[in-house]
């Protein structure tokens, strides 16, 4: 268990210190010092995706860097099958924090089922990552979404990934299509076999091109669709997107437009409400003291070496933990836009 686990490092460094002679006269008192270190830890169970996803993996980098850093919490970085479960665990309190992305976020704050009826409230932690997503193709033909017909076959991720729906959502602005399923990996050989005429890319925290995409665009031509003014105006226009862009000549190995216009998920950590206060500001305090650590570890931390990406993107209608927001006034970036549990 994490707890004795800590406990044991600091059994070791006692008995260490204090020298072969003082073994046996320390031992008695080892009972007591485990039942104090019990009671003065506090675990916060982190869920965020699949084992072989990028983000558990850099929640593997935060939890190895809190602990070296600090006896007062222990992290673990715990897997998860996807947002529902994430909000489940917060519910049945089998985690303590947890990552959402925002189209979930919005169900959260409007009570839009299966969220609509918690024993809690949720809390705002920090901004972990962003994930854009664009549309592309291998096809001549299609230049920009306004291209694709009633024919069109499309895969806007596979079916039954936490990300369909809102790129669903803004496909449908742009109009009628055959709605197909591959996986990541397999869209440049169902490109090339004449089975999908547009798939899905994205540019983790506008920094890094997953292996995946990397593979496509080493296996077709890969063009990145354009938006027209009008379905951009549209998507910008819907409360339900989050649309940002970046620089095509970012992605060499593609044909792009001038700039790519991105459905984007932020992805952020959330906790209850109730979660102990001094936990949650030892947590973010430990982590923001040795940012540059957790850029070593992950290159998908490297930006929370900005300030202003602690609070990027934050959720509209759910508030921040109180040690959160007492933690960003202190380092200077926290805004009036934002508001704090128990605020009216």
């Amino acid at each position: 268990m994490p707890i004795r686990e800590t406990y044991g490092r600091t059994r070791r460094s006692f008995l260490a210190a204090a020298g072969g002679g003082a073994t046996a006269a320390v031992a008695g008192c080892l009972g007591d010092i485990e039942g104090a270190l019990e009671d003065e830890t506090q675990n916060l169970r982190m869920r965020t995706a699949a084992a072989e996803t990028a983000a558990y993996g850099a929640n593997e980098g935060i939890a190895s860097v809190v602990n070296d850093q600090t006896d007062e919490i222990y992290v673990e970085a715990n897997t998860s099958s996807g947002t529902e479960a994430n909000v489940g665990a917060l519910d049945d309190e089998s985690a303590e924090m947890v990552y959402i992305q925002n189209w979930s976020a919005r169900e959260v704050a409007e009570g839009v089922e299966p969220f609509d009826d918690l024993s809690f409230e949720m809390a705002q932690a920090f901004h972990f990552y962003d994930l854009p997503w664009f549309f592309c193709s291998a096809d001549e033909d299609l230049e920009t979404l306004s291209d694709i017909e009633s024919g069109t076959a499309i895969s806007p991720t596979p079916e039954g990934s936490g990300t369909a729906p809102a790129l669903e959502h803004a496909l449908e602005r742009a109009g009628d299509y055959d709605r197909v399923s591959y996986s990541y990996g397999e869209q440049g050989s169902a490109m090339n076999e004449g089975q999908l005429d547009v798939g899905v890319g994205t540019y983790m925290n506008f920094q890094i091109a997953p292996g995946w995409l990397q593979e496509m665009m080493g296996t077709v031509d890969l063009r990145v669709l354009g938006v027209d003014d009008e379905l951009l105006e549209d998507w910008r226009d819907d409360d339900k997107l989050l649309i940002e862009s970046f620089d095509g000549d970012e992605l060499e190995e593609a044909s792009t437009p001038e700039e790519v216009h991105c459905p984007t998920f932020a992805y952020n950590f959330v906790c209850r409400d109730d979660l102990d206060y001094d936990a949650v500001y030892t947590f973010l305090e430990t982590m923001y003291d040795h940012r540059e650590q957790l850029d070593e570890y992950s290159a998908m931390l490297g930006r929370l070496g900005d300030d202003e990406f602690w609070v990027r993107n934050a959720y509209e209608g759910l508030p921040f933990h109180d040690a959160a927001a007492d933690f960003y006034e202190e380092i200077g970036i926290w805004s009036d836009e934002f508001e704090r549990v128990g605020d009216a």
